[in-house]
């Protein structure tokens, strides 16, 4: 048992089996270019633009059966804005994951100024066929912090969205960053506890990384944001969790962009050590998520 409550194993026990995400470019485009981010969109290394949802689906289900022996996929609409375009053109590109039998999941990654009841009601539409995740951006619960990064809306959006998403009973897994420029320790707690009280239903934690043709490139470079250590990250991860209420699903517990574009922190690439790293805090801190949740 990990000392966090994982997808993975949820999804796992769930199903059996262990679940493969993948990551899909659908040719969206986002509204806003927040601090952070490049013009890759939060683009997975294989996912390709060129080619139809359908032709990635087709592509990287082969690959990971014959790689891994994997026969359950969740279809995860990753770079940028998901939900940024008409309705009848987002069930155009949904639908396209409707052939593949083994495609038990649909995660769809937005931003909360990006949806609408309309578009809310066709997502939850596929709830009978698949288990929906509804991914938002929100980073901080902060304005201050909101502003700072760029992200082009505030908390009381993210809450409106949220609530909207509620009523249909989508679960929602919402996406923070650790490490955003001013941001305290207790900035990062407050977060969790906000997160908590809500009661959404997961959390992807992210660390502040700098890629090449973001606008936090040029801040990093000329000293105006600092980076954090590893050591540093794992320990406001587990401040991070332990304010977290221990029945919320940790989607992920750190990221890093594709290698290439990656200028800093390094440690981040290691991405298995990180973890590795972040569950032997908790563990020398005889901590688990939800420690001082209430």
């Amino acid at each position: 048992m990990k000392p966090y409550n994982d997808y993975s194993s949820y999804l796992k026990e769930r199903y059996g089996v262990k679940v493969y995400r993948i990551s899909l470019d659908a040719g969206f485009s986002c509204p806003h270019r927040c601090l952070y981010c490049n013009e890759d969109g939060s683009r997975s290394s294989y996912a390709d633009p060129k080619k139809s949802v359908k032709e990635q689906l087709s592509s990287r289900i082969e690959y990971l059966k014959k790689s891994k022996g994997a026969s359950k996929f969740i279809a995860y609409f990753q770079a940028f804005t998901n939900t940024n375009s008409p309705g009848n053109r987002l069930k155009e590109i949904y639908d396209q994951i409707l052939p593949f039998e083994e495609i038990i999941g649909l995660s769809i990654g937005t931003r909360p100024d990006c949806v609408d009841p309309d578009k809310l009601k066709l997502i939850s539409s596929y709830k009978n066929r698949y288990e929906v995740w509804l991914e938002y951006g929100l980073q901080s619960i902060h304005d201050k912090t909101l502003k700072a990064i760029n992200r082009g809306h505030n908390f009381n959006d993210f809450l409106t969205a949220y609530n909207e998403t509620k009523k249909l009973s989508i679960p929602v897994c919402v996406h923070v960053i650790i490490g955003l420029p001013g941001e305290t320790r207790e900035d990062i707690i407050e977060t969790a506890r906000g997160l908590s009280e809500l009661e959404v239903d997961g959390v992807k934690i992210h660390l502040l990384h700098v890629l090449k043709g973001s606008q936090l490139e040029k801040l990093y470079k000329d000293g105006s944001v600092r980076v954090l250590a590893q050591d540093e990250y794992a320990e406001l991860v587990c401040d991070f969790l332990e304010n977290l209420s221990g029945g919320i699903i940790i989607h992920r517990l750190t990221g890093q962009g594709k290698r290439d574009d990656h200028i800093a922190p390094l440690w981040a690439l290691d991405k298995i050590g990180t973890i590795q790293k972040i569950e032997e805090t908790l563990r020398k801190r005889n901590s688990h998520q939800g420690l001082h949740s209430s």
